[in-house]
């Protein structure tokens, strides 16, 4: 495990130079998969389900 010190605006940098490094596809499915992760995190908005559009990424 490699620990780094660095400052915020170039660890923004970082970030953003290694995402745009994506190509488009995996940049989207870096989109979902943060999304789905969101799920995770409290929040003030009651959670009921609805009929929402759900994107579902089944495993091959």
């Amino acid at each position: 495990m490699k620990i780094n010190f660095t400052t915020k605006e170039k660890n923004k940098k970082l970030q953003e130079a290694e995402f745009m490094a994506l190509s488009g596809a995996e940049r989207v499915f870096a989109f979902f998969r943060l999304c789905y992760e969101m799920r995770d995190f409290p929040s003030k908005e009651p959670s009921g389900k609805k009929d929402n559009f759900i994107i579902e990424f089944k495993n091959r």
